[in-house]
C-alpha cells in the first residue's frame, strides 16, 4: 500500500514538472504574446530614463509588442529594482540596470532586498557612460596635478558634489582619492544639476559630472573640464586627457546602462531579448541618439555581460571597503 502511495506520488510530481517544462516551453515559443513592462528605477529625464525610452521604442518595433516604460524611483534605485527582483520570471519584466543598482548598491545598503547577482538574469549591456571631471570656469585648477597636490596639501579640504552614495560621482571621488592618497569631502545633493549650480557658484570645488549632464555648462565655458574618466579620450571632448595619463594610474570609471530580466527567466527570451538588443545597439540612429544622451554604445549579450558585471561588483567593492565605507 505505502509503496503504492509512494509511486503515485512519484507520477504525479513528474506530470507536474513535465507539464510546467512543458508550458515554460511553449510560453518562451510564443513569447512575446502581450505588453513588455520596462521598469526604469530611476525619475524621469535622467539617462537611464533616455535609454529606456529608446530602447523600448525599437523594441516595441521588433517584438511586435508594446515595451512600456514605467518610472519607479526611490533610494538609489532599489524601490523599481526590488519590484523587478519579484517579478514572474516569464519575459514580460525587465529592468534598467545600472553600475548602481547591479553592482554597488550592497555595499553601502546592507536591508538592500534583492541581489544584485542571484535574483537576476542579464539581458544586455547597452552602453558605457563617463564622466568629465570639471571646476567652475576662474578656478585657480587648471590641471589635475594641480588638484592632485591641493588635496595633499589640505586633507578634506577640497569639495566635490555627487547625487549621493553609489552614484557615478561618488565612483569617480573615491577612485581618485584611492589613487592619489589624498581625502576629499563629498557635498551629496538631491540631484546632479544642482552640483552644478553650487560648483558654478563658487560652494564647492569640483564635480565629477557625466559628460552629456555638464554639456550646457562646458559649452557656455561656465566650467573647464581638467579629464575624464574612461581610459581613452572621449571623441566628444577633444583635447581633453584621461585622468589616468595625469597622475593617475589605472584610473578608469563608467557607470553603465544594461537591461535585466529576473533570474529564472527563460533562456530562449533572454537570448531573443540579447540578440535584438544588438541589433538596435549597431543602428547608426540608435548610436548617434545614444551618444546624445552621453552613453557610448556597447551592446555585449548575456554571456559576455554577466561577467563584466562580476568583474564591476570585485573592482568597486575593492575600492569602497579600501575607503573604509560601511553599509548602512
Amino acid at each position: 500500500m505505502r509503496s503504492t502511495f509512494i509511486r503515485t506520488l512519484t507520477a504525479v510530481a513528474a506530470f507536474g514538472l513535465s507539464t510546467s517544462f512543458a508550458y515554460a516551453q511553449g510560453g518562451a515559443a510564443t513569447w512575446p504574446a502581450k505588453n513588455i513592462r520596462y521598469v526604469v528605477p530611476f525619475s524621469p529625464g535622467g539617462v537611464s530614463d533616455g535609454v529606456a525610452r529608446l530602447m523600448a521604442e525599437q523594441l516595441s518595433a521588433r517584438l511586435g509588442q508594446p515595451v512600456i516604460v514605467e518610472n519607479k524611483p526611490g533610494v538609489s534605485g532599489i524601490v523599481g529594482t526590488q519590484l523587478v527582483a519579484r517579478a514572474e520570471p516569464d519575459g514580460y519584466t525587465i529592468v534598467g540596470g545600472t553600475i548602481t543598482t547591479h553592482a554597488v548598491n550592497p555595499y553601502f545598503i546592507k536591508s538592500l532586498g534583492y541581489d544584485p547577482v542571484k535574483d537576476f538574469t542579464p539581458i544586455a549591456l547597452v552602453g558605457m557612460v563617463s564622466n568629465a571631471l570639471v571646476v567652475r570656469a576662474d578656478s585657480p585648477f587648471n590641471t589635475v596635478q594641480q588638484v592632485i597636490d591641493a588635496a595633499r596639501a589640505q586633507p578634506d579640504g577640497l569639495t566635490y558634489g555627487t547625487a549621493g552614495a553609489g552614484t557615478s560621482q561618488h565612483l569617480s571621488g573615491q577612485l581618485f582619492q584611492s589613487i592619489s592618497g589624498t581625502r576629499l569631502r563629498q557635498i551629496v545633493y538631491k540631484g546632479g544639476s544642482q552640483s552644478m549650480v553650487d560648483l558654478i557658484g563658487g560652494q564647492i570645488d569640483m564635480v565629477f559630472e557625466t559628460v552629456a549632464a555638464a554639456r550646457p555648462m562646458i559649452d557656455s565655458k561656465r566650467v573647464k573640464v581638467l579629464g575624464v574618466t574612461s581610459a581613452a579620450p572621449l571623441a566628444d571632448l577633444p583635447g581633453v586627457k584621461p585622468l589616468a595619463e595625469q597622475g593617475l594610474p589605472g584610473f578608469e570609471m563608467q557607470s553603465w546602462q544594461g537591461i535585466f530580466a529576473p533570474a529564472g527567466t527563460p533562456a530562449p527570451v533572454v537570448e531573443r531579448l540579447g540578440r535584438e538588443v544588438a541589433a538596435i545597439v549597431q543602428s547608426p540612429d540608435v548610436r548617434a541618439k545614444l551618444l546624445m544622451l552621453g552613453v557610448a554604445p556597447d551592446g555585449r549579450g548575456s554571456a559576455a555581460f554577466i561577467p563584466f558585471q562580476k568583474s564591476e561588483i570585485d573592482k568597486w567593492g575593492k575600492v569602497i571597503k579600501d575607503a573604509g565605507i560601511q553599509a548602512d
